[in-house]
């Protein structure tokens, strides 16, 4: 498991696989100039929830990833994830789907 920590304050436990993905989505907005929010659902174990962040260009992320390995890329999950960000609601972790499945944007932004 690796961690998403956020100006040094909140952070989220998220499996390496996925967080490389969200990586990918995250740096390309803030290169393009495009700040957006970050939602993640809390583990009951720290009391449940959900917490959301504003990423913006100076916003302090770090991605520290459990294994050394970079996963393969699935193209389609980053278009999933990308199409989240650049909605009303925001980046959140979609459910991987398969490499090159067709996408429906109603089940993602939903």
């Amino acid at each position: 498991m690796g961690k998403f920590i956020y100006e040094g304050g909140p952070k989220v436990e998220i499996e390496d696989r996925a967080l490389t993905h969200l990586q990918l989505v995250m740096t390309a907005k803030l290169r393009r100039g495009e700040p957006f929010s970050f939602s993640w659902r809390e583990d009951v174990s720290v009391g449940g929830g959900r917490t959301t962040v504003w990423v913006h260009a100076g916003s302090s992320m770090v991605f520290k990833y459990h294994g050394s390995r970079q996963p393969s890329i699935n193209r389609t999950w980053v278009d999933a994830l990308a199409y989240a960000a650049n909605s009303p609601t925001g980046l959140y972790l979609t459910p991987e789907p398969a490499e090159g499945a067709r996408l429906d944007h109603e089940a993602v932004s939903g």
